[in-house]
């Protein structure tokens, strides 16, 4: 497979799954700059791993975990920047879909309250918002199934007596 199609069908594939992308970033970032920098972060990221994904997993499974590992990465690095990578100078553009900052105020605060727990538990509750089956969310984060869904499980009960303190106050 030439270098090229290898880099039409990485585009094809970022594009089509760039949200996932976005969701990562919000989770990670507090700014539209920060999260424009570390959109960029992860794809490069992506493009530098592309030719070792054997397509054993889903493309959009392997994103994850490249992107929350990037992202976990230069969050503890305190947002230090990743050398920048080029992608080959024929590679159709990345079209970036505008990403709407405007929110309700209900998810605004959803994503507060989970953006204060753990890099584990941030990531595993984006990966289950994202409908993902437990065996993916293992392989994803690494963890055992029933790791996940003890771990869900734990989080969920934790978000109901926030959503309730929420109510009551």
């Amino acid at each position: 497979m030439s270098s090229q199609k290898n880099e039409a069908d990485f585009v094809a594939l970022l594009n089509e799954n760039q949200n996932l992308l976005h969701k990562i970033c919000r989770m990670y970032t507090d700014s539209k700059a920060a999260h424009d920098d570390l959109f960029q972060e992860i794809s490069i990221q992506l493009w530098r791993s592309y030719d070792r994904f054997e397509g054993k997993s889903k493309f959009s499974t392997w994103m994850y975990r490249v992107g929350l590992n990037t992202a976990i990465t230069l969050y503890r690095k305190e947002k230090k920047r990743i050398d920048n990578g080029v992608l080959h100078e024929n590679t159709p553009q990345l079209m970036v879909q505008e990403y709407d900052t405007e929110i309700d105020e209900q998810l605004d605060w959803l994503y507060k309250k989970i953006n204060s727990f753990s890099e584990i538990d941030k990531a595993l509750t984006l990966l289950y918002l994202e409908d993902k089956k437990y065996d993916e969310i293992s392989e994803t984060l690494g963890i055992s199934s029933i790791n996940a869904r003890v771990k869900m499980n734990r989080i969920k009960k934790r978000l109901k007596e926030m959503i309730n303190d929420r109510k009551d106050g």
